[in-house]
């Protein structure tokens, strides 16, 4: 493996969800990575969101590592999920919040 590539490896292995998006959790920088981040603030899921503008290599790599051609990337214990079309059909179906249950990865019920 690369440098980029173990760099990638260990933080979607050693934190529970990891989003690799454009823009910061605070600041998306695209309406996909935007959309990933309401749906996860939503839920109340605690994750850790890497920005792929601030890294060529890293936007580069986490392509390569999951062989998915699209940002953002959402991944659960060391899993990768999918993409924005993906998390959102996983969350409007209520299968994304079963699945984070399943894996041990805590929600909030979240009130609308």
């Amino acid at each position: 493996m690369s440098g980029i590539s173990d760099f990638i490896d260990n933080e979607v292995k050693s934190n529970d969800v990891v989003l690799f998006m454009k823009g910061t959790p605070d600041f998306p920088q695209c309406g996909f990575s935007g959309r990933v981040v309401q749906i996860l603030d939503y839920v109340g899921v605690d994750y850790k969101g890497y920005d792929v503008l601030a890294n060529a290599d890293l936007r580069q790599g986490i392509k390569d590592y999951s062989s998915w051609p699209t940002i953002p990337q959402l991944y659960v214990k060391g899993e990768f999920v999918g993409g924005c079309d993906i998390v959102t059909e996983m969350f409007q179906s209520g299968e994304l919040q079963q699945f984070l249950t399943e894996k041990g990865v805590a929600t909030r019920d979240a009130v609308a």
